[in-house]
């Protein structure tokens, strides 16, 4: 399982927003670049990149950023907001990220998720975002009529290989993730998960541990972060760790 930091982008800062909301941001960083080294530096192997402009305005805007920060720290970098067409996504391929996530115009044309799967394979992470049991779209501010399970069925028979599960109402929220729609993600289908949104502290990682054996392989985390309530090498070790067998009646 992976600890992966969240890095979203918006006017060239780094932000973090609350349920997905851009009238509820808060600033932590005036430079993504610094930000994605310390992450690196702490033992990050993977970066979850968000244009967070991109997303509310349906085509990327922050490649440039993005390109100098892929060159900068030189580790994966899995990238998404505003991937709405076939260009974009190999756009985002040529700056050097490792992974594209797709989500909005993957809803609802089944043709470009085909084509993108038959050109790229397991380089495609479809973002599942939930809100009210249905897939959010375009930048979460439309729900579609897809429920969570039908679409990840749905991916799956097309070939996809990954997907990465956000519950909205948790997102930015460090409340804690939603286990029972989780499990349900997670026992809907045998396609990589991550998860994101709702992760705390340390208990929450040490619950998401118990799910690796559910196909659970990765944990994206963000406001704990950057609020300082969870410590990036402290979430790494923990996942790289057997949990002991108190923890693991705790997570079941």
């Amino acid at each position: 399982m992976e600890i992966i930091p969240a890095l979203d982008i918006m006017d060239k800062k780094v932000v973090r927003l609350q349920q997905g909301e851009f009238n509820k941001e808060r600033t932590y960083s005036e430079n993504p670049i610094l930000v994605a080294k310390e992450w690196k530096e702490q033992g990050a192997q993977r970066l979850h990149v968000v244009d967070l402009d991109g997303a509310r305005l349906g085509k990327p805007v922050n490649m440039d950023v993005v390109s100098y920060m892929i060159r900068s720290v030189n580790i994966d970098v899995e990238l998404g907001g505003g991937l709405r067409r076939y260009q974009d996504v190999e756009a985002a391929f040529k700056i050097g990220a490792r992974f594209a996530i797709v989500g909005t115009r993957a809803v609802s044309d089944e043709a470009f998720c085909r084509k993108l799967i038959d050109s790229f394979g397991d380089r495609i992470i479809f973002a599942v975002d939930a809100k009210d049991g249905k897939v959010a779209i375009k930048g979460w501010k439309e729900v579609s009529e897809n429920t969570i399970v039908e679409y990840i069925k749905n991916l799956e028979s097309m070939g996809a290989k990954k997907v990465i599960y956000t519950d909205i109402s948790r997102d930015g929220m460090m409340s804690g993730p939603n286990l029972e729609t989780l499990k349900e993600v997670l026992e809907s289908s045998s396609l990589d998960v991550m998860v994101s949104g709702g992760i705390s502290d340390i208990r929450d990682i040490k619950v998401m541990k118990g799910l690796e054996k559910y196909g659970l392989k990765g944990i994206v985390i963000g406001m704990a972060l950057y609020e300082g309530r969870l410590d990036l090498k402290k979430a790494i070790t923990c996942v790289s760790e057997p949990l002991s067998d108190t923890e693991k009646s705790d997570t079941e």
